[in-house]
C-alpha cells in the first residue's frame, strides 16, 4: 500500500467505523518490506502508520495490514484496487478464484490499457478485473494529491457506476465531509480521463523544465483536454461527453499537471535529456512508479493502428519525446506553439 492506497483506506475505515451497514475492520493488502529492521505490516497494525509512503498522518485503529493479498480477498465483499497499472494483471492472475462470488470491485488504478494490435481496440483496467474475476467493477478517478486527501484537507473525487444499488454502497463507502464523491454511469469515461491525463502532464513537465511561461502551459492543458475528449469519443462513442468536466476529467488534468510525478519527472527529463526514465524514477519517486511513459506508449499505439497520428498531434509529439525521437523542446514546434 502506497500513499494514495493508504489515504484511500483511512477514509474507508473510518466510514466502516461510523456505519452500521459495513463490518468494522478493513483489510489492506502491504507489500511486504523492511523500514529500520520492522516489517511495514507490523508497524502499521502496531503504530497506525504507513511510515515509509505516508508518514505523519495517523490511521485508523479498524485498518489492519495484511501482507497475504489471498488472505485478504477470500471473505471481501468489496475489494478496492490501489496499485500501480503495471502490476494489475499479476495480482489478478494471483487472486482469480479466490473472490466472493458476489464481490464488487471499484478500480483506482490509473493508466492500464491492454492494447489488442490487430484492430487497435482495448481493453481497460476495470474491464479486465471485471473479466478476470467475474465480478462487477466500478471506478474512481479525481483531483487528489494523496498526502492533501490523508491530511483531510478538501477534495472531489468521481465514482463511476453502471449498477445503481451498487454506486450507493460504494458511494457511503468512500464519500466523507472533506472527500466528497460524486457518480455517474459513465464508468469507461471516468476511467480513461484518469489515464490520459498522465500523458498531458508529461508535456506540463517538459514545459516546466524548459523555463516556459504560464501561456504555453495553459495551451498545453487546453489541447491536452481536447485530445482526452476526441480520443474517448474515438475510443467509445457512447461515453458522455460532460464526464470532462467532473472532478475524474478538468480538475484532475490541472491538478496532475501542476502537482503530480509525472509532470516532476518529466521536468526532470526535459532538463536533462539524457536520463533515462527508469533512472528519473529511481532519482524522484522512492520506490512509486512513473506512470505517465508506459501510459504513452499504449495510447500511441491505438492512435497509430487506427491512424489518427494528425487527429492527435499533442499525444504524438509526446510519444516522439518520451521515445526520444524528438527533444521535449521540439514538442511545442510539432504542435505550432513557439515555432
Amino acid at each position: 500500500a502506497g500513499n494514495w492506497g493508504c489515504a484511500i483506506a483511512k477514509i474507508i475505515a473510518r466510514n466502516c467505523q461510523r456505519r452500521a451497514d459495513f463490518q468494522k475492520r478493513v483489510e489492506m493488502w502491504v507489500h511486504e518490506e523492511e523500514v529500520e529492521g520492522r516489517k511495514l505490516t507490523e508497524i502499521i497494525n502496531s503504530d497506525h502508520e504507513n511510515v515509509k509512503y505516508l508518514p505523519g498522518v495517523a490511521l485508523p485503529p479498524n485498518l489492519h495490514a495484511v501482507p497475504d493479498v489471498c488472505e485478504v480477498v477470500k471473505d471481501a465483499a468489496i475489494l478496492v484496487f490501489v496499485l500501480p497499472h503495471q502490476f494489475l494483471p499479476g495480482l489478478l492472475k494471483t487472486i482469480k478464484g479466490l473472490v466472493l462470488p458476489d464481490a464488487v470491485a471499484v478500480s483506482l488504478v490509473k493508466g492500464y490499457l491492454e492494447i489488442d494490435r490487430s484492430d487497435g481496440s482495448l481493453r481497460t483496467g476495470s474491464q479486465l478485473i471485471a473479466s478476470e474475476l467475474n465480478v462487477t467493477c466500478a471506478v474512481l478517478n479525481g483531483a487528489n494529491v494523496a498526502n492533501d486527501v490523508a491530511h483531510e484537507h478538501f477534495a472531489e473525487a468521481t465514482l463511476g457506476c453502471s449498477n445503481e444499488q451498487q454506486s450507493l454502497v460504494l458511494w457511503n463507502l468512500l464519500n466523507s465531509q472533506n472527500f466528497s464523491v460524486r457518480t455517474t454511469q459513465d464508468v469507461l469515461g471516468v476511467e480513461l480521463c484518469g489515464g490520459f491525463k498522465n500523458v498531458v502532464a508529461l508535456a506540463a513537465g517538459f514545459s516546466d523544465g524548459l523555463g516556459f511561461p504560464e501561456n504555453t502551459k495553459a495551451a498545453i492543458l487546453r489541447r491536452g483536454l481536447q485530445e482526452t475528449s476526441s480520443l474517448i469519443q474515438e475510443l467509445f462513442p457512447t461515453s458522455a461527453p460532460e464526464t470532462l468536466l467532473e472532478s475524474c476529467g478538468l480538475a484532475d488534468l490541472l491538478t496532475t499537471c501542476y502537482s503530480g510525478r509525472n509532470r516532476r519527472c518529466a521536468q526532470a527529463f526535459a532538463e536533462d535529456p539524457t536520463k533515462s526514465w527508469e533512472d528519473i524514477e529511481a532519482t524522484y519517486l522512492g520506490g512509486q512508479k512513473l506512470q505517465g511513459p508506459s501510459t504513452c506508449l499504449d495510447v500511441q499505439s491505438i492512435i497509430e493502428k487506427r491512424g489518427v497520428q494528425k487527429k492527435f498531434p499533442l499525444f504524438t509529439a509526446i510519444y516522439k519525446a518520451v521515445t526520444k525521437e524528438i527533444t521535449p523542446e521540439e514538442v511545442f514546434k510539432c504542435i505550432g506553439i513557439g515555432a
